[in-house]
C-alpha cells in the first residue's frame, strides 16, 4: 500500500549515525513499504512543518518524536530466513507463535544499524507496529497488532540491544496472533499477504524515580458521535488521561470533553459520582528493578500505578482538581488536602497553557490534509524554566482518517416508543438503515456478574465465529463497555471476537454503570466498519424489551449468553445528525 516512492527527501533520511545529530525527525532502515502508520506520520510531519505557526503557541515544542522505521523488506527476510510461515499461519496459540519468533534471528544486515541506534538513544522506546493495512479508512486495523515499551536504561549496550531485538520480534509475531487473524477474517484481505514494518520511537514523558510517563496522553476526534450539551457532532471530542495512552486506547476511564466547550460542566450528578467515575490509575514504563523475563508479554516493562503515586511524583499540578469533603465541592488544582480528581481543569478552564487551542488547530490541519474527519493521538509532558514558567513538549503520535456516513435518515420523536420497539436510544453511534438482521446475541441479565466478564467474552466469540461462517450479521447486547481492558467495567472483547455484529448495544444495570468510551481502538474499528452502537443507560428514557427477547427462537444458550433468531428481519434506523436510533421488531 505504501512504499518509498514519492516521499520527500527533506522528510526521510536513510538511517546512519548522523541521524541523531540532524534536525530530521524520521529515518528508515531497509526498503519496501513503511506501512500505514509510519506513512501517515511521514505525511503529517511535512504538514505540521508547513501549517503550524509556533508563534501562536508560545511555550510549546510540537513535533513527531524522533523515530526510525524498519521497512517491510526486513520483515520478509526475517520470515523467509527463519522458515516461520508454517507456524505463523497455523492455529497455534499466541504464546507458541511468539516463542518461535523469539528463537529466530533478525536479518544480519540490520543488526549494525540497531546497535548504532541503541548506542545513541538512552530514552525509553516504543516499538510500534506499522503494517501494510494499518490506518486504511475502511479497515483500519486499529489496536490489532502489538506495541512494546522498553525502558532502555540498562547500563550495558548488549542488554539494551537485546531488549530492542526482543521487542521487534514481539511486534512481528503479533502479525499472526489470534486477534489479528480473527480481525482479518472480516476484511477482504488474507493474513498470508500482510507485511509488517516497525516504528522505533522515543517516548514522550519524564522520569519520576522508577517510573517514566507523560503527564497527559490524549486521543482527539474531529467528529463526535456522542454529543452532549450544546456540542454538535462536527465539534469533535477529546479524551485525556494521566500516563501512557494505553489507558485510553484500551477503553479505560479517561476525561472526555468537546474542544468547542472545554469549560462545560462535567456530566456528573455529584462530587462523589465524579470521584467514583474518573481515572484513578495510570500506566507507566518501569525504570526500576527488572521484571521477570517475559519477552512475549506486551506489558513486560509496564507498571500500573495509583494516582497517589503521581501526586508523590509531583506530576499532577496542571491536571487535577481537589475534593473538599467539608464543603462537598470540587476546587480546581491542588487546593489543600483532599482526594484528587483528574479533571484537567487547570488546562481546560484556567488555560495555564493553550492546550485546547493547539488540539483544535491540529485537528483542523489534519482534517484538511487528509480531506476527511480524523483521529489523532498525542502525549505531552511539562517542564519549568529558570523563571518558573511552564513549557510543554507535545508529541504527535498518530493520525488516521475516520468514516462518517452522510446518508440522510429521519427519525420522528414518536418512532422511539411503542410496543414494536425492541430498543431505542438518543445516544447512538452511526448512521443509516439496516433491514436484514434476524439474529440477536445477548448477555443474560439474571446471570450477569462482573467477575465472569472474561468468560462472557469467550462465549460471545464462539457464537460470533459461527455466525460469520454462516454469513449472518447480528445484534449484540451487553452491559458496561464492550472492548474495555478492565473486566470490571464491561466485556473485555477484542474486535475480532465480535466482528460479525452490525449493531452493538451497550446497556447498563442498576449496579453496573460506566461512561461510554470514545478513545479506544475498539471504538475506531466500530466507526470504520460502520457498526451502529447504542448506549442505553439503566435510568434513561428508553429500555430494552427483555421479555420479547426471551420469547424468540433459542438457537444456542451458554452459561452467560443467549443466541435467538426472529421470524421477521428487524428494522434498524440511526440518525447520525441527532444521535437517535431504534430497533424495530416489525
Amino acid at each position: 500500500m505504501y512504499g518509498m516512492t514519492g516521499l520527500s527527501e527533506n522528510v526521510l533520511l536513510q538511517f546512519d549515525s548522523n541521524f541523531f545529530e540532524s534536525e530530521k525527525q524520521i529515518s528508515y532502515i531497509g526498503s519496501g513499504s513503511l506501512g500505514g502508520k509510519a506513512h501517515g506520520l511521514v505525511f503529517i510531519n511535512n504538514v505540521l512543518d508547513s501549517e503550524i505557526n509556533l508563534e501562536e503557541f508560545p511555550g510549546f515544542e510540537i513535533s513527531i518524536p524522533k523515530m526510525i522505521i524498519i521497512c517491510t523488506d526486513i520483515f520478509d527476510s526475517f520470515m523467509k530466513q527463519n522458515d516461520l510461515h508454517q507456524i505463523a499461519l497455523s492455529d497455534s496459540p499466541d504464546d507458541r507463535i511468539a516463542l518461535a519468533f523469539q528463537k529466530a534471528n533478525l536479518p544480519f544486515e540490520i543488526l549494525g544499524d540497531l546497535r548504532t541506534l541503541i548506542s545513541n538513544v538512552h530514552k525509553p522506546l516504543a516499538i510500534r507496529s506499522s503494517s501494510m493495512l494499518e490506518d486504511a479508512m475502511y479497515e483500519p486495523f486499529a489496536g490489532v497488532y502489538g506495541t512494546k515499551m522498553i525502558p532502555n536504561n540498562q547500563h550495558d549496550i548488549d542488554t539494551r540491544f537485546r531488549k530492542l531485538v526482543e521487542a521487534i520480534k514481539y511486534v512481528y509475531a503479533s502479525t499472526y496472533f489470534k486477534a489479528a487473524k480473527d480481525y482479518i477474517k472480516t476484511t477482504r484481505h488474507k493474513t498470508e499477504n500482510e507485511k509488517m514494518a516497525i516504528i522505533i520511537q522515543e517516548m514522550v514523558g519524564s522520569r519520576y524515580g522508577d517510573k517514566y510517563y507523560p503527564e497527559i496522553s490524549g486521543v482527539a476526534r474531529s467528529y463526535n458521535f456522542y454529543t452532549i450539551g450544546h456540542a454538535k457532532p462536527e465539534d469533535g471530542v477529546v479524551n485525556l488521561a494521566l500516563g501512557l495512552g494505553k489507558t485510553i486506547v484500551d477503553g479505560g476511564i479517561s476525561w472526555a470533553y468537546s474542544p468547542s466547550f472545554p469549560q462545560a460542566n462535567p456530566p456528573f450528578a455529584s462530587p462523589s459520582e465524579m470521584l467514583n467515575q474518573t481515572q484513578t490509575n495510570f500506566w507507566a514504563v518501569n525504570m526500576g528493578k527488572p521484571p521477570q523475563y517475559d519477552p512475549i508479554n506486551e506489558t513486560e516493562y509496564m507498571i500500573y500505578n495509583n494516582i497517589s503515586d503521581a501526586e508523590s511524583d509531583g506530576s499532577l499540578k496542571h491536571i487535577v482538581s481537589t475534593y473538599d469533603a467539608s464543603a462537598d465541592r470540587v476546587w480546581h488544582g491542588l487546593s489543600g488536602a483532599g482526594p484528587r480528581i483528574l479533571t484537567f481543569a487547570p488546562l481546560l478552564i484556567h488555560k495555564v497553557i493553550p492546550l485546547n487551542n493547539l488540539i483544535k488547530t491540529l485537528l483542523k490541519v489534519s482534517e484538511n490534509a487528509l480531506e476527511a474527519p480524523v483521529e489523532i493521538e498525542f502525549a505531552l509532558t511539562f517542564t519549568n524554566d529558570k523563571n518558573n514558567e511552564t513549557h510543554c513538549k507535545f508529541g504527535f503520535l498518530q493520525v488516521r482518517p475516520m468514516v462518517v456516513s452522510t446518508e440522510e435518515v429521519k427519525i420522528e420523536p414518536g418512532e422511539l416508543t411503542g410496543n414494536r420497539i425492541l430498543a431505542a436510544s438518543e445516544s447512538v453511534l452511526g448512521n443509516g438503515i439496516i433491514e436484514n438482521i434476524k439474529d440477536i446475541v445477548y448477555l443474560i441479565p439474571d446471570n450477569f456478574n462482573t467477575r465472569f466478564t472474561k468468560q462472557m467474552a469467550d462465549e460471545v466469540e464462539s457464537i460470533n465465529n459461527k455466525l460469520i461462517n454462516e454469513g449472518r450479521p447480528y445484534v449484540l447486547i451487553g452491559f458496561g463497555r464492550w472492548g474495555t481492558s478492565d473486566p470490571s467495567a464491561g466485556i473485555p472483547v477484542q474486535w475480532g471476537q465480535v466482528s460479525g455484529a452490525k449493531i452493538i448495544i451497550e446497556a447498563t444495570m442498576e449496579n453496573v454503570y460506566v461512561e461510554m468510551s470514545q478513545g479506544s481502538h475498539f471504538f475506531h474499528n466500530v466507526t470504520s466498519f460502520k457498526v451502529c452502537y447504542f448506549s442505553i443507560p439503566f435510568a434513561g428514557k428508553y429500555s430494552i424489551d427483555w421479555d420479547w427477547l426471551a420469547q424468540q427462537e433459542l438457537v444456542e444458550e451458554t452459561r452467560f449468553v443467549n443466541h435467538v433468531r426472529t421470524k421477521k428481519a428487524l428494522k434498524i434506523k440511526v440518525d447520525g445528525r441527532t444521535s437517535k436510533g431504534l430497533i424495530s421488531k416489525f
